[in-house]
């Protein structure tokens, strides 16, 4: 990798995105043949929303290596964030057949899945992603929000553990605990978790029409006790 594509990436981790381009700039002219650096540059443009000029780079790389998987990831990104579904999952698809089988791309294509209404094919991408990025909250969270959408609350219970034992503010991950244990029949606990969800935020709606919901059905046991 050439000094001036490290410069760059180091100056687009930095937030310096037009230092980064003048540096991918720089090495593009010293390396017109280097796809690594296309790919690069594609990412710099994805993340300043230039997505038209970050597919032409994208495009550009895998012409001169179809094996270039970030390529295929950067792509999908850019088509995910176009809400072009079905083409980033195709995409990602790709990125991960060509060995770019990491934790963010099952996760973008669990995503991807998720996004056209196939969670069943959604959930294992966001199981493997969950395994390999044991300490990613949101990958954590999207699979225990899956398992719970099939009706799997044990399953879903256990990930919404991990997201709260990564993240312990996680209202969200709170509600939805307690929505499993809604359905397990566990009122009580299922009254705790909703309670945990308003504690870390005051303002979540879900969580107080929860407890609401709850507190009628006590109401409506003791009454016809």
């Amino acid at each position: 990798m050439s000094d001036k594509n490290k410069h760059g990436i180091e100056l687009m981790k930095e937030g310096k995105y037009e230092e980064a381009a003048k540096a991918f700039h720089s090495a593009l002219e010293e390396n017109p043949d280097d796809p690594v650096i296309y790919v690069n540059f594609g990412n710099l443009l994805e993340l300043v929303g230039e997505y038209e000029k970050a597919m032409g780079f994208f495009d550009k790389a895998i012409s001169m290596d179809e094996t270039m998987a970030p390529a295929y990831y950067g792509g999908g990104v850019v088509f995910y964030k176009l809400e072009q579904y079905d083409d980033a999952l195709d995409l990602f698809q790709e990125a991960i057949k060509r060995g770019l089988s990491d934790g963010d791309s099952h996760f973008m294509l669990g995503m991807s899945f998720s996004q056209l209404g196939d969670i069943t094919r959604a959930l294992p991408h966001f199981q493997s992603a969950a395994e390999k990025n044991s300490e990613d909250v949101e990958a954590w969270f999207q699979y225990g929000m899956t398992l719970g959408k099939l009706n799997l609350f044990e399953q879903a219970i256990t990930a919404l553990e991990n997201v709260i034992e990564l993240a312990p503010d996680h209202a969200d991950a709170y509600y939805n605990l307690g929505v499993a244990y809604l359905y397990k029949e566990n009122i009580q606990k299922a009254k705790e978790m909703f309670a945990k969800a308003i504690e870390n935020q005051n303002d979540h709606l879900l969580a107080h029409n929860g407890i609401k919901k709850i507190n009628e059905i006590q109401e409506s046991t003791e009454t016809n006790d």
